[in-house]
């Protein structure tokens, strides 16, 4: 897309114009009532959008669909007497069929039989890619809010299960602009049914929006609860896991085992939680993010209950809310069992630092002690070779005046060798000092 041309701006940020259409990224769709809409969301993992492409390739009329058109998240394609609308996004795609509500459908009717009115047919909702995570087939009426019947009518459309319903859109003054009925079973034919019944003439854009929040909600709910299962498995796990660290603690705080054996222990169970944690992360992190949807969804509704129901909003929450709990709950015991894990690492490891410590100051005293000795030996063996060097030295002197006697100098030899003892010791004191001196500058 070329970038914004414009003499009295600088250069456009590369995302500018990207960002700024995001809030048009998805628009709501306009409903046109009575009108029946066929919906499934399917997860994408692993599906290709050149799969969907093909898919919605086989809708009459679109065989030309090109791959430019599905480079976004959203597309609506228009065939004979119906639409359908292409969303995919991180982790599923939805398609939504809206077809006018067939002229002989009313409140006699069952929602089963309307099934066989689907304009695209059922062997192309089949042939779409991908595992189905919620289908939905919702009827939208411009008629019949103000009947006192309404339940029992709607039980007759929606078919067995006790049914739950919603005004919605209430204003200041209590009035509403809608009514949401539903049971949140799956029939026989893998479809959830929903019947929402609007008074008087209701815009086609304020339809569509009702539509997408219903039809949003339900869908973000089932996404939520993927996060359920994983929860539970992991239960066990982490029992196991917990168990596993408080007996590493309980080793550690009795002094039971080798240092390399507890840090093995604890090493192979920071791995075994640091892989879970990336294994699991996302999925957690996902259910809180769809949680969140589903809540902004539900308020959007603006909810007053239906005489002799509950409210949808109280119905999913009373279930809703303990499986996100427990969601949660699961997310949290990870997260502190990873930070004991850490703790007890930092307990070992200043355990270890400690005896390291100990171990060198010994170590360093005998090096000292070594040193001591060395130093002793050194000094006694200075003394030892300055007494023997000044000996020979002596020695010498004697000899030397005892020669020059024999040439008849008046000296006594025995004399001169014993007054010459200090000045030797001194000068071969220092001539040892001097080399000990050359060797430490050398050092």
């Amino acid at each position: 897309m070329n970038e914004i041309d414009s003499r009295f701006l600088p250069a456009d940020d590369a995302q500018r114009r990207v960002l700024h259409n995001e809030v048009h990224a998805r628009p709501s769709a306009r409903v046109r009532l009575p009108a029946l809409i066929t919906y499934v969301a399917l997860l994408n993992e692993g599906i290709t959008r050149e799969q969907e492409l093909a898919q919605l390739q086989r809708l009459p009329g679109h065989a030309d669909l090109s791959w430019q058109q599905l480079q976004g998240n959203f597309l609506r394609l228009r065939c004979d007497g119906f639409t359908v609308k292409w969303e995919r996004h991180t982790e599923f795609t939805r398609y939504s069929i809206v077809q006018p509500l067939p002229a002989h459908a009313g409140w006699g009717a069952t929602l089963p039989e309307l099934a066989s009115h689907v304009a695209t047919g059922t062997e192309w909702l089949r042939g779409l890619p991908g595992k189905t995570v919620a289908a939905i087939q919702m009827a939208m009426m411009a008629e019949g809010m103000g009947d006192e019947d309404m339940l029992t009518l709607a039980q007759n459309w929606l078919g067995e299960g006790m049914v739950i319903g919603s005004h919605m859109g209430n204003t200041v003054s209590g009035q509403s602009h809608s009514c949401l009925l539903t049971h949140f079973r799956i029939g026989e034919d893998g479809f959830e049914r929903m019947l929402v019944v609007t008074g008087g003439k209701t815009p086609e854009g304020r339809a569509g929006r009702i539509s997408q929040r219903v039809l949003e909600f339900e869908t973000y709910r089932l996404m939520a609860l993927r996060g359920l299962p994983v929860a539970k498995q992991l239960s066990a796990e982490l029992a196991q896991a917990e168990n596993k660290l408080a007996d590493i603690a309980a080793r550690l705080d009795a002094k039971e085992g080798s240092d390399q054996e507890l840090l093995d222990d604890l090493v192979a169970l920071a791995a075994r939680v640091e892989r879970t944690t990336a294994e699991h992360g996302y999925r957690f992190s996902a259910t809180r993010a769809y949680d969140a949807v589903v809540r902004e969804r539900l308020g959007e509704l603006r909810e007053r209950p239906v005489h002799g129901t509950q409210t949808v909003g109280e119905f999913m929450q009373r279930r809703l809310g303990p499986a996100m709990a427990t969601v949660a709950a699961t997310a949290q015991r990870l997260a502190l069992l990873a930070e004991r894990i850490t703790r007890t690492s930092a307990l070992l490891r200043t355990r270890v630092d400690i005896a390291t410590e100990t171990q060198n100051q010994q170590l360093l005293e005998k090096l000292t002690r070594g040193q001591d000795m060395q130093l002793k030996l050194q000094s006694t063996v200075e003394g030892l070779s300055i007494a023997a060097i000044s000996y020979y030295v002596v020695s010498l002197v004697l000899y030397a005046a005892k020669a020059l006697a024999k040439l008849g100098l008046p000296l006594n030899p025995e004399m001169v060798a014993g007054l010459s003892i200090p000045l030797v010791l001194w000068g071969v004191w220092k001539i040892v000092q001097r080399i000990h001196a050359g060797i430490h500058r050398e050092g």
